[in-house]
C-alpha cells in the first residue's frame, strides 16, 4: 500500500517520519519547489521540524499533485484549512476511488465545513471512505520521538484500523473510533479554546483560572459537538479532553502563543507577522460562530473569541465580562 502526504507544514513532515520509519513508501506533495529541492539534498524539511533526518529512499517528493495522488492508495491531508482549496487547485485525479484522511485541525473557509464534509460534497469522497487523524498529539514531540497518542476515526473499520497499523510506532500509540464528526469538530474547537488561554495568559491570569477555563471549555465543546451530531460518545476521551488540555497548555501551541501575544496588546496583523505560521483557532473563530448560531448553541467561550478577532472588542474587557460567565 502506497500513502500519499499532502502539505509541506510540521504535521506533514511529523507524519512522513512516522510512516517512512514504518518502512512504508511516501508520496509527498508540498507546494516550495526550493523545499522540495532542499529535502532532496540535504534530507530534512528546511523550515519545519529541521532537526528530522528523513529517509528520502523512502519518499517520492514533488510539487506535482497530480502525480502524488495518483500513485496512493491512502492520501493524508495535512495542509492549513485556510489553504486547502488553494492547494487542490492544480488536482486533476478523481478522489472519489481514493481513501482520504483529514490531519486539519480547521474548517475550509467559505464552505463553513469541516474538512471531511467538504471531501464528501466537493470531491464525491464517499463517507466509508473518509477519516480524520486527531490528537492529542504535538507534531514537535513527535519529532522528538517522545510518547504520543493518535485517534484515528472512520466509519470503515477495516480502513481505520489499516492506516492505525501504519502509524504506530515504539513512540506513537493509536486509539480507533467511529466518531468522525465529532473528532474532527473538537480538533477545531480546541483550537480556539487555546487561543482563550492564551489571552487570558497574556493578560496575566494565572493557572488557577485557567483550570475553570478550560473545565468550562470542555463543557461548551460536549454542548456544541451533541447539537451539530448527536452521538454516543464520552468527551473526556484523550480525542476530546485529551486534544483541548495539550493545546490549551503545551509550549508547542500555535494557538495559544497566539491568544498570548492578543493578551499582551499585539493587533491581530502584529500577532499574525510574528508568529509566523497559522493558528487554525483564528479561521475557525468566526465559522463555529455561525454554525452556533444556525443551532442555537450558547458558546460563551468560543464568542468572546469571535468577538476580539473579529469585533475588534477589547481583550481585557470582554474576557473580564467573560469571567463571570464561567463556573
Amino acid at each position: 500500500m502506497k500513502i500519499a502526504v499532502i502539505g509541506g507544514g510540521s504535521w506533514a513532515t511529523a507524519i512522513v517520519k512516522i510512516l517512512t520509519e514504518n518502512n512504508d513508501y511516501v508520496g509527498w506533495w508540498m507546494r516550495n519547489e526550493e523545499a522540495v529541492d532542499h529535502i532532496k539534498k540535504f534530507h530534512h524539511n528546511p523550515h519545519y521540524l529541521s532537526s528530522v533526518e528523513l529517509m528520502t529512499e523512502k519518499i517520492d517528493v514533488s510539487t506535482n499533485l497530480d502525480h502524488v495522488i495518483s500513485e496512493a492508495d491512502y492520501v493524508i491531508f495535512a495542509v492549513p484549512s485556510a489553504f486547502l482549496k488553494n492547494a487542490l487547485e492544480s488536482l486533476t485525479i478523481d478522489l472519489s476511488t481514493k481513501t482520504v484522511f483529514s490531519a486539519i485541525k480547521g474548517i475550509v473557509p467559505d464552505e463553513n465545513v469541516i474538512v471531511g464534509e467538504f471531501f464528501h460534497q466537493k470531491y464525491n469522497v464517499p463517507m466509508e471512505n473518509i477519516g480524520v487523524i486527531t490528537g492529542p498529539c504535538h507534531a514537535e514531540e513527535v519529532a522528538l520521538e517522545r510518547l504520543s497518542y493518535l485517534t484515528i476515526a472512520g466509519l470503515d473499520d477495516e480502513k481505520v484500523d489499516t492506516l492505525a497499523r501504519h502509524m504506530e510506532s515504539d513512540f506513537i500509540k493509536t486509539k480507533k473510533t467511529d466518531d468522525i464528526i465529532g473528532t474532527e469538530y473538537a480538533a477545531v474547537l480546541k483550537n480556539i479554546y487555546a487561543l482563550a488561554a492564551g489571552i487570558y495568559h497574556g493578560l496575566g491570569y494565572g493557572d488557577n483560572f485557567q483550570a475553570v477555563l478550560v473545565s468550562n471549555a470542555i463543557r461548551e465543546m460536549k454542548k456544541f459537538i451533541k447539537a451539530v451530531y448527536p452521538l454516543k460518545r464520552d468527551i473526556n476521551e484523550s480525542a476530546y479532553l485529551g486534544d483541548l488540555l495539550v493545546t490549551a497548555y503545551s509550549q508547542f501551541s500555535r494557538n495559544r502563543m497566539f491568544g498570548n501575544m492578543i493578551g499582551k496588546g499585539y493587533t491581530i496583523r502584529s500577532a499574525k507577522l510574528e508568529l509566523n505560521m497559522v493558528a487554525e483557532g483564528y479561521y475557525a473563530a468566526a465559522l463555529i460562530h455561525e454554525v452556533a448560531k444556525a443551532k442555537g448553541v450558547k458558546m460563551p467561550i468560543a464568542h468572546a473569541v469571535y468577538k476580539i478577532l473579529y469585533k475588534d472588542k477589547s481583550p481585557k474587557k470582554t474576557m473580564g465580562k467573560l469571567t463571570d460567565k464561567l463556573n
